[in-house]
């Protein structure tokens, strides 16, 4: 199965609002720290779901906003995701209480402490190192282990 999905990481200050996955049961995500997004619904771009799912977790309506990457998630479990990654520096509007965790600003230097997924920690490096837009594949186990990566189509050696 696929799907198709956003992530952003809004950027204000030198940090990152970051999501703290703390309150569906059954969460591939439960306990770990991410960025706002989520699913595409029906006949919707990557902008228009990214639009969409920051103002219903966040509140903020982005003013200025990077496709930065596409980002493969293959689970192991037999669900493909991609998810278009996004980062942002430009938002108005009021922070709302979001329905699927809290959610804190974080030091951008202070992001990989976290409990993110290892993936992760691969495209914020690239976040930080590139400009470009990239394309990065992230196989895992069917748990936590990522097994492999592929960047821009090649494999990528990330331990």
């Amino acid at each position: 199965m696929a799907r198709l999905s956003t992530l952003c990481y809004i950027e204000k200050d030198g940090k990152y609002l970051m999501l703290h996955r703390t309150v569906k049961k059954n969460d591939v995500n439960k306990d770990k720290w991410i960025g706002v997004g989520g699913h595409f619904e029906a006949d919707e771009c990557p902008e228009e779901c990214l639009l969409r799912e920051v103002r219903e977790e966040t509140g903020y309506t982005l003013t200025s906003y990077h496709y930065r990457g596409l980002v493969t998630f293959v689970s192991g479990n037999g669900v493909t995701e991609y998810m278009s990654l996004f980062t942002a520096d430009g938002f108005i509007g009021e922070p709302i209480p979001c329905d699927e965790g809290e959610l804190e600003w974080v030091e951008i230097d202070r992001i990989q402490e976290l409990n993110i997924w290892e993936g992760d920690k691969i495209f914020f490096s690239l976040l930080k190192e590139r400009k470009d837009f990239f394309s990065l594949k992230l196989v895992y186990d069917g748990g936590d282990q990522l097994v492999q990566v592929k960047l821009d189509g090649k494999d990528y050696r990330w331990k």
